[in-house]
């Protein structure tokens, strides 16, 4: 029979131990870091970069949000992807891809190619490979992200598309950095975010980003903004490549 014992702490003890976990909890970054702590707004972390606040990650149970019959409507994602005017043979990377809603438009325009599915969120590259394997779509590769390696293939990767995942990765610098590791010579990044300056796009604040923020966030780990468009009822669609050497 295993007994159980229960020891009762000093008040004292009890209290600074309870002081010590707070100060880990909102302890500063190491002076190294690009990012800062700071007390949370209701929406973020309270981990802020470049002065934007990361917002939460939006779970697992979001999937049916993400496969709503009315986003063709509201976000128009098949002229998103005529737009990116991907070859047969690229090699295209749906970074943050959740249900897999833009993984699978993707691969029917590279057939010769694949899509890779990157998530941090192994619920959700459950769903994406059961799909996959159920329509027998072939060209679909799923990849296990951390929250700040990709594990792309160095230089393999022709298109990275971000669509509305970029703000809530908890660590972007080092997500970038891989990402731009990733590209291949003549590769590009697709970001679409929410129209940060305009207050009548009803997503909340932290799930937004101006055209501004984008730019400096994306310079900072060398990448030069292309073009930016607003042909979408509610996002950005920005295209970045590698600045010259």
């Amino acid at each position: 029979m295993i007994s159980t014992r229960i020891f009762a702490l000093p008040p004292l003890l009890i209290g600074l131990l309870a002081i010590s976990a707070a100060s880990l909890t909102q302890a500063d970054e190491p002076k190294s870091s690009p990012y800062e702590q700071k007390e949370p707004s209701p929406d973020g972390t309270g981990r802020f970069y470049l002065g934007r606040e990361i917002s939460h990650t939006v779970s697992a149970h979001a999937i049916s949000w993400l496969e709503r019959l009315d986003r063709e409507a509201e976000e128009h994602p098949k002229m998103v992807v005529d737009k990116l005017a991907l070859r047969p043979t690229d090699v295209v990377a749906d970074i943050g891809a959740g249900s897999g809603y833009f993984t699978f438009l993707l691969a029917s325009h590279v057939p010769q190619g694949k899509v890779l599915a990157v998530d941090i969120q192994i619920e959700m590259l459950d769903f994406i490979r059961a799909r996959a394997e159920r329509e027998r779509i072939t060209n679909v590769e799923t990849l296990l992200s951390s929250e700040t390696e990709t594990f792309l293939p160095e230089g393999g990767v022709d298109v990275v598309l971000m669509v509305d995942a970029y703000h809530e990765f908890s660590n972007p610098r080092e997500m970038m950095e891989s990402i731009v590791r990733s590209l291949a010579p003549d590769g590009r990044v697709v970001m679409l975010e929410y129209r940060g300056e305009d207050p009548k796009v009803a997503i909340k604040p932290l799930h937004k980003m101006t055209v501004k923020q984008v730019q400096r966030e994306m310079e900072a780990v060398g990448l030069q903004l292309e073009s930016v468009s607003d042909f979408l009822p509610t996002q950005h669609f920005f295209i970045f490549r590698k600045m010259a050497q």
